[in-house]
């Protein structure tokens, strides 16, 4: 019998203050099996610092097609597209020819190897972003997990500050390559 997802409750109040992104989303999570605290906590982290409207979570680790959030305008076509992890390059150079902008979050260890293999190929993909996030940042975020949370997000001057009633994160992304 294969395993369900564990679903999680997130209330996210986002004041993003570097973007004028002032709302609350009630957010309803499915962790996959295999998926951890500090991966499921990375696709909350990117849901928040590019909330907009259209954006959504998708299959994820259950669609290979699908990236792990997007947004897609009126007519369908999808404008922003992000992965957590380390994918690989034939995977970006898909999802940058099917999305306008195309965002890749590492949050592993292995992230300056994973990035020193694939860089030269995505040089010439324009519409490619790729940012890390460091390990310490990612385990704090991961002890902030649990089934019910109510988060805010503050973004300033490119520092975000994600709290709980009783605890603040501070997370820094380090980019590794931006979009022209």
């Amino acid at each position: 019998m294969a395993l369900k997802a564990t679903i999680y409750k997130v209330d996210l109040q986002i004041a993003d203050m570097d973007r004028n992104y002032y709302a609350e989303h009630n957010l309803t999570l499915a962790r996959h099996p295999s998926e951890t605290d500090e991966r499921m906590m990375a696709r909350v982290l990117m849901y928040a610092l590019n909330a907009q409207e259209g954006i959504a979570f998708t299959r994820g680790l259950s669609e290979a097609d699908e990236p792990e959030i997007w947004v897609k305008d009126l007519t369908g076509q999808i404008t922003l597209w992000i992965d957590i992890g380390q994918p690989d390059e034939a995977r970006l150079r898909k999802a940058c020819g099917r999305a306008g902008q195309v965002i890749a979050l590492c949050h592993s260890s292995s992230c300056e190897l994973w990035w020193k293999q694939i860089q030269s190929k995505l040089t010439r993909l324009s519409n490619l972003s790729v940012l890390q996030l460091p390990v310490a940042d990612s385990q704090a975020l991961a002890a902030l997990a649990q089934r019910t949370m109510r988060l805010q997000c503050l973004v300033q001057d490119d520092e975000v500050w994600i709290s709980t009633d009783a605890e603040r994160v501070s997370v820094r992304l380090s980019p590794l390559k931006l979009a022209a």
